[in-house]
């Protein structure tokens, strides 16, 4: 799945986070608990280098918690990461960061010198209302809409720490195409960017396999269906989204499964675990590697073919 969004205050963004990444001691990236790995920017990974990494995984009440725990074993597992998982619903976790910042960099943590900190993150990451969390007063503008900060901020959370906040960035391509659909599904995407039924299609699929208990229960259903698109027509019936001549609206259907699983109607859940994303990960790359490999064979045949016309 293309996601075609990379506002212009983005591109603005990752300029100013590379200027100012020589001062900066300490990288926090905050992510979705639910996609550690589809939620996180690859650009931070290839711009913070070997600076100590925080790795936050936000609303970890819509996740799935053993898999969370795995993930936090997994990224802890990286060299200098430190990985923790938070709730909106609980800042004091949250007020435990600065703290966690200053063990990172104890060289740094003395009287009359200063630790500069980065915060990043993905659109509607929850980035914002954790600011607010941390620094005890509205500083950041807070909102349920992709891409509300728009400018970087330099705030003074404690004597000798101070925190850069920047907007949040998506980035020009997404290499692995699950990760596109399961930012649509948890809306770090606008709605405009994405049809409904294919994101409603990709999150059924993968329920299908992994939470079918609570198919069953949510929607009253005898059975899982194996396809996902009979779920849908399925949860349609089922809700009384039935056209005349009997068709089920399966975009009234697909919204309702779509808004099910962002209000948590139907529980914690998870989109994705560190086995499932390495092979991912292997795969697109070698899909990656194929396309390229197919369009430098075009190229070249192009230019033998402009050889033979000029002979």
């Amino acid at each position: 799945m293309a996601i075609n969004w990379y506002p212009g205050h983005m591109h603005k963004a990752q300029k100013e986070i590379k200027e100012i990444l020589p001062q900066i001691d300490v990288v926090i990236e905050v992510c979705d608990a639910r996609l550690p790995f589809s939620s996180e920017n690859p650009m931070i990974t290839e711009i913070r280098g070997n600076k100590p990494l925080i790795k936050i995984l936000n609303k970890s009440d819509l996740a799935d918690p053993a898999i969370t725990k795995a993930w936090i074993e997994y990224l802890e597992a990286q060299q200098n990461v430190k990985a923790i998982a938070l709730t909106t619903e609980s800042p004091a976790m949250a007020k435990s960061i600065p703290n966690m910042i200053r063990k990172l960099v104890p060289h740094k943590d003395q009287t009359g010198k200063q630790i500069n900190v980065v915060i990043m993150g993905i659109p509607n990451v929850g980035k914002s209302t954790l600011l607010n969390t941390l620094v005890g007063k509205a500083k950041a503008k807070v909102g349920n809409e992709p891409a509300v900060t728009k400018g970087q901020q330099r705030i003074r959370l404690e004597d000798g720490l101070y925190l850069y906040d920047t907007p949040g960035m998506l980035w020009p391509k997404i290499v692995n195409e699950n990760s596109g659909y399961r930012l649509a599904i948890t809306s770090a995407v606008k709605d405009t960017a994405f049809d409904h039924d294919d994101i409603a299609c990709f999150a059924a699929d993968y329920l299908i396999q992994a939470y079918p208990e609570r198919l069953v229960n949510r929607y009253k259903l005898e059975e899982v269906p194996e396809r996902e698109v009979d779920l849908i027509e399925a949860i349609g019936r089922n809700r009384g989204c039935v056209k005349s001549g009997g068709h089920v609206d399966f975009t009234k259907a697909s919204t309702i499964l779509i808004n099910e699983i962002r209000d948590k109607t139907l529980g914690e859940i998870s989109f994705e675990t560190p086995e499932m994303v390495e092979k991912e990960i292997v795969h697109f790359e070698q899909l990656d590697q194929e396309r390229q490999a197919a369009r430098e064979a075009k190229k070249a045949a192009r230019g033998r073919g402009r050889k033979n016309k000029r002979k």
